[in-house]
């Protein structure tokens, strides 16, 4: 029986943002959230084992952060750095998206002061690099004010078409983003989240936005097409192990973040350091709430944040990884995801896949209902595998005129109102478990049903994963399984 006492009120979800990706915030009338029948369940009541957060938290929260990053990286050697030369801070939109986005910037604000505090260097600037959406990083510069904050000229938003420059590898020649390399020293600024674990498997999650964020293209281009998942890893591994690279970089300063929230900041010179405390908390945090996602046996997705449809979040995790929650995304034994780009090319229009080994995307979603999401990335392959029902016709006809999904109405419906959408999705699909993906900070957004079959099979989950799943995923990376007392 559910332990009904931790369900609580709906989490307010992530506020709709204005973005040339999206719609007028204006026009999203209704949260999914505040509709009847839905709750919320904190992380923490579902898991108590996972770590305390800076944040969320009280109203000092940002603060208290602000300090503890300062406090870490003053503990990194940075006395190469003389103050007449020049510093980039490298940055990645997925970043801005977590938590609000504020929690990243906080991290940028303190890696800039504690630069200045301890080199003198005043030539320090910003680098943010972009997947597909060239100017959204522009975007969360002005919003966050970093323009403001880093000075006149000292901020800028760079994307994958953006002149190049060659990177020569142990594998050849590969292609960084010229603007990311013009500085005389360049630090690392990521986060824990493992947000597209269906690509890189958590394999070198910290080192991927060499090959990703701050690379051409041509190279990035390895993780989707040329070569995919797990075997594309290598070409961020091979960035920043060379020559060029390695001359340049100074050291790393991660925002730690499980599913629940921030627990820390990690800043080292040892950038495969970091790595190996990511992937810790990756397999170990997230693993459980991907594992428990893989609990649900059927359930209306609902898309209800202001991130493009395969980014936006419940309980910490993607929905692109939901689509995959059928699988182990994080067993290697598991040759390839339901989806990735590589893998999307290998289905038929009849939606099965021609190759035995790659499953189908995650059969227990009967439906996905569309009330808020961006465009900017193609994800017509969705709507086409997935029944799906768009509130608004305005929002039916940005993705209609939007030219990486010209497709997705071709499969979707639309729907006048967020009440009329779900309503239709509970009598067509049957079922009345609905998992929003709405950013809920701390917890997840779900309708009651949902909610008692996640609250029952938490703790076997929980178990598993420590007991089972972890060794395994942890001895297939290499990665030293007493890590857990150095991160203690």
């Amino acid at each position: 029986m559910a332990n009904n006492n931790i369900k609580r009120p709906v989490i307010m979800p992530i506020a709709p943002k204005p973005s040339q990706y999206g719609i007028d915030p204006a026009l999203v009338k209704k949260r999914v959230a505040e509709l009847p029948g839905m709750c919320s369940l904190k992380l923490a009541d579902l898991f108590p084992e996972l770590p305390p957060v800076l944040y969320p938290g009280g109203p000092d929260a940002l603060d208290k952060l602000y300090e503890t990053a300062k406090e870490e990286l003053r503990k990194v050697d940075m006395s190469f750095i003389k103050a007449d030369q020049s510093v980039n801070i490298l940055a990645s939109h997925h970043g801005f998206t977590l938590l609000g986005g504020q929690p990243y910037a906080i991290l940028i604000k303190a890696t800039r002061d504690v630069i200045e505090e301890k080199t003198g260097c005043k030539n320090i600037r910003l680098r943010a690099g972009v997947g597909m959406r060239f100017r959204e990083t522009e975007e969360y510069i002005k919003r966050y004010e970093l323009d403001k904050y880093f000075g006149p000229g000292k901020t800028k938003g760079v994307a994958p078409v953006d002149e190049g420059i060659p990177i020569e590898t142990e594998v050849g020649t590969l292609y960084g983003i010229k603007a990311v390399y013009d500085a005389d020293w360049i630090i690392h600024c990521h986060h824990t989240d493992v947000r597209e674990v269906h690509f890189h498997r958590q394999i070198d999650k910290a080192v991927k936005p060499f090959g990703m964020s701050y690379a051409r293209i041509e190279t990035r281009s390895t993780y989707h097409q040329n070569l995919g998942p797990r075997a594309a890893n290598f070409t961020a591994r091979a960035i920043f192990e060379s020559k060029f690279v390695q001359s340049k970089f100074a050291f790393a300063s991660f925002l730690n973040v499980g599913p629940h929230g921030v627990i820390g900041v990690d800043a080292d010179n040892d950038l495969y350091a970091v790595n190996d405390r990511a992937t810790f908390i990756g397999c170990q945090l997230y693993g459980k709430i991907m594992t428990l996602f893989g609990e649900i046996d059927d359930c209306i997705a609902v898309l209800d944040f202001p991130c493009p449809v395969p980014y936006v979040f419940s309980a910490g995790v993607i929905y692109a990884n939901f689509t995959g929650a059928n699988t182990d995304l994080y067993d290697m034994e598991s040759p390839l995801p339901p989806y990735t780009w590589y893998t999307e090319a290998f289905y038929k229009k009849n939606g099965k896949p021609i190759l035995e080994n790659i499953p189908p995307l995650n059969p227990a979603i009967k439906m996905c209902v569309h009330n808020y999401a961006w465009t900017g990335y193609p994800s017509a392959f969705f709507s086409d595998h997935i029944p799906t029902v768009v509130v608004g016709q305005q929002q039916a006809d940005l993705f209609d005129m939007e030219p990486m999904n010209i497709e997705y109405m071709s499969h979707a419906v639309v729907a006048k109102t967020t009440e009329s959408a779900m309503e239709f999705a509970y009598k067509t699909t049957g079922t009345d478990k609905v998992i929003i993906f709405d950013g809920a900070m701390g917890g997840l957004n779900c309708s009651e049903t949902l909610a008692d079959l996640l609250i029952e099979r938490a703790p076997a989950v929980s178990e598993r994963v420590e007991k089972e799943l972890l060794p395994k995923w942890l001895r297939q990376r290499g990665v030293d399984v007493t890590i857990l007392e150095k991160l203690k």
